[in-house]
């Protein structure tokens, strides 16, 4: 199914097209939990930890595909690297959210980084600066459901929902029900 070429913003202007439907991502999302689970070699000692905003709600995803496969609950946490942030002087308005690690912390665990989408690798960056705060995981991965490419670190996803080439000027945006009331992913 072609994506969409257009669609229609809030206010009735165009505002992109649609590269990612709610299937397309409930796909990637499966595929994603499967890719996890063969690296991992089960889920024992896995935590998903979702970074605010949008990562939260994608790693409680995979971590209900993953009880579906495995028939085990997977732990899962939320990472907040506001502070950890390299822009934070020049965007000081941006309200912290809360950081929730699960009993057991992430001491020996195989954690699994949640995003939505990648993009310089500066965020990923933070998220590691924050988990060194929170203890020392045994191995640390990254999960992703759009690599957009430009990265200026040298940050690569292990696990990768769709590689979306896009110009820098463009803009990629991921809405998923739990946040937006819908689940796709546009470029304009």
């Amino acid at each position: 199914m072609p994506a969409q070429q257009t669609s229609k913003a809030h206010d009735g202007t165009v505002s992109g097209r649609v590269v990612l439907d709610a299937g397309d991502i409930s796909r990637a999302l499966i595929r994603i939990s499967h890719e996890i689970l063969e690296r991992n070699k089960g889920a024992e000692d896995l935590l998903l930890l979702g970074l605010h905003t949008r990562g939260v709600p994608l790693a409680r995803r995979l971590a209900d595909n993953i009880a579906a496969v495995e028939g085990t609950t997977v732990a899962t946490g939320e990472l907040d690297v506001t502070m950890y942030r390299d822009d934070l002087r020049s965007h000081p308005t941006r309200a912290p959210h809360r950081t929730q690690v699960p009993a057991g912390g992430i001491d020996g665990k195989t954690v699994v980084l949640v995003d939505d989408v990648l993009y310089s690798g500066r965020t990923i960056r933070s998220a590691l600066d924050a988990l060194s705060d929170l203890g020392r995981p045994a191995v640390v991965r990254l999960a992703v459901l759009v690599d957009r490419g430009h990265r200026e670190l040298p940050i690569r996803a292990d696990h990768v929902g769709k590689n979306l080439p896009t110009a820098r000027s463009e803009h990629v945006s991921l809405r998923l029900v739990e946040t937006d009331g819908e689940d796709e992913v546009r470029i304009a």
